[in-house]
């Protein structure tokens, strides 16, 4: 069974989706859905309907535009429902859309030991799309922290191979040659938007050495932050390292991040003249 928009909206935020709700606001004379129904379109899908038609085509594609352009919006539109949208319902219908955009990078944590363990809530509570992987299915916790995404992989370079470009990488397995794979495959790459390595300065010189030997230029194998963490957070303690990393993470976005927009919403005047029933 399909879910509703309510229950789609509760799904999406989990997985922190983008999505746009919209909403039949007014209508005048004759029309497909009366006003207040709703429906949510993401990138691929819709849920509910207001109405069907090629006004619920139309509506569709004016919500992924706005997908497309990766923002939090508003937007009114006005739609009179005869020949130009092929419904003769000869009514009136105006739609309000809110686009809801994934805000903050994709953030690939690697390994779910005790730093990992400390970590996962520390990044679930900021505003970043946060995939947990490891091998071990029994290291995860028995309650996700919510929004979390957990992924049980034999091979964990199968999410590295597949990640979004500019995705964050955080490494932290139980395990020095993955670690090593992990890096260099994201190294290869070239996309990252930050990749950060759990370790000593002597495991960080280590595979220095390694990746040099393997080719890898230099200035590449510099955008590796080994050891991982904001210098001047210190501790050694899982909770004290995990804190080091999300403010080095938080830093990191915040310095990525463009210049938000100030959200204009709906003119009032605009909305009242145009969604008005006639008496």
């Amino acid at each position: 069974m399909t879910p509703g928009w309510m229950d789609a909206i509760a799904r999406l935020r989990d997985g922190a989706e983008p999505y746009v709700l919209v909403t039949v606001i007014g209508v005048q004379g004759s029309t497909p859905r009366e006003a207040g129904c709703k429906m949510l379109v993401t990138g691929d899908a819709s849920y509910d309907s207001i109405g069907g038609g090629h006004l619920e085509l139309v509506a569709i594609e004016h919500a992924r535009h706005l997908l497309q352009a990766g923002a939090d919006a508003q937007s009114l539109q006005h739609f009179p429902l005869g020949a130009r949208l092929g419904q003769c319902c000869g009514g009136r219908a105006t739609l309000l859309f809110e686009c809801f955009a994934v805000r903050g990078p994709r953030v690939l944590l690697f390994g779910a030991g005790h730093v990992g363990r400390a970590l996962a809530p520390l990044l679930a509570g900021l505003p970043l799309r946060l995939e947990w992987v490891d091998s071990r299915a029994g290291e995860f916790p028995a309650e996700l922290p919510t929004g979390v995404r957990a992924r049980l992989l034999d091979d964990p370079l199968e999410a590295v191979e597949k990640a979004a470009p500019g995705s964050y990488y955080l490494i932290m397995t139980h395990n020095h040659p993955l670690d090593y794979a992990l890096a260099e495959a994201v190294l290869k790459r070239g996309d990252a938007g930050f990749l950060g390595m759990i370790g000593s300065q002597t495991k960080a010189r280590r595979f220095q050495l390694r990746l040099e030997q393997r080719g890898v230029p230099a200035e590449v194998i510099a955008t590796l932050h080994c050891p991982i963490g904001l210098p001047g957070v210190p501790g050694k303690r899982p909770l004290e390292v995990a804190i080091a990393v999300a403010a080095q993470v938080i830093a990191r976005y915040q310095q990525d991040a463009p210049p938000r927009a100030t959200r204009a919403g709906v003119d009032w005047q605009a909305l009242c003249s145009e969604t008005s029933t006639p008496g």
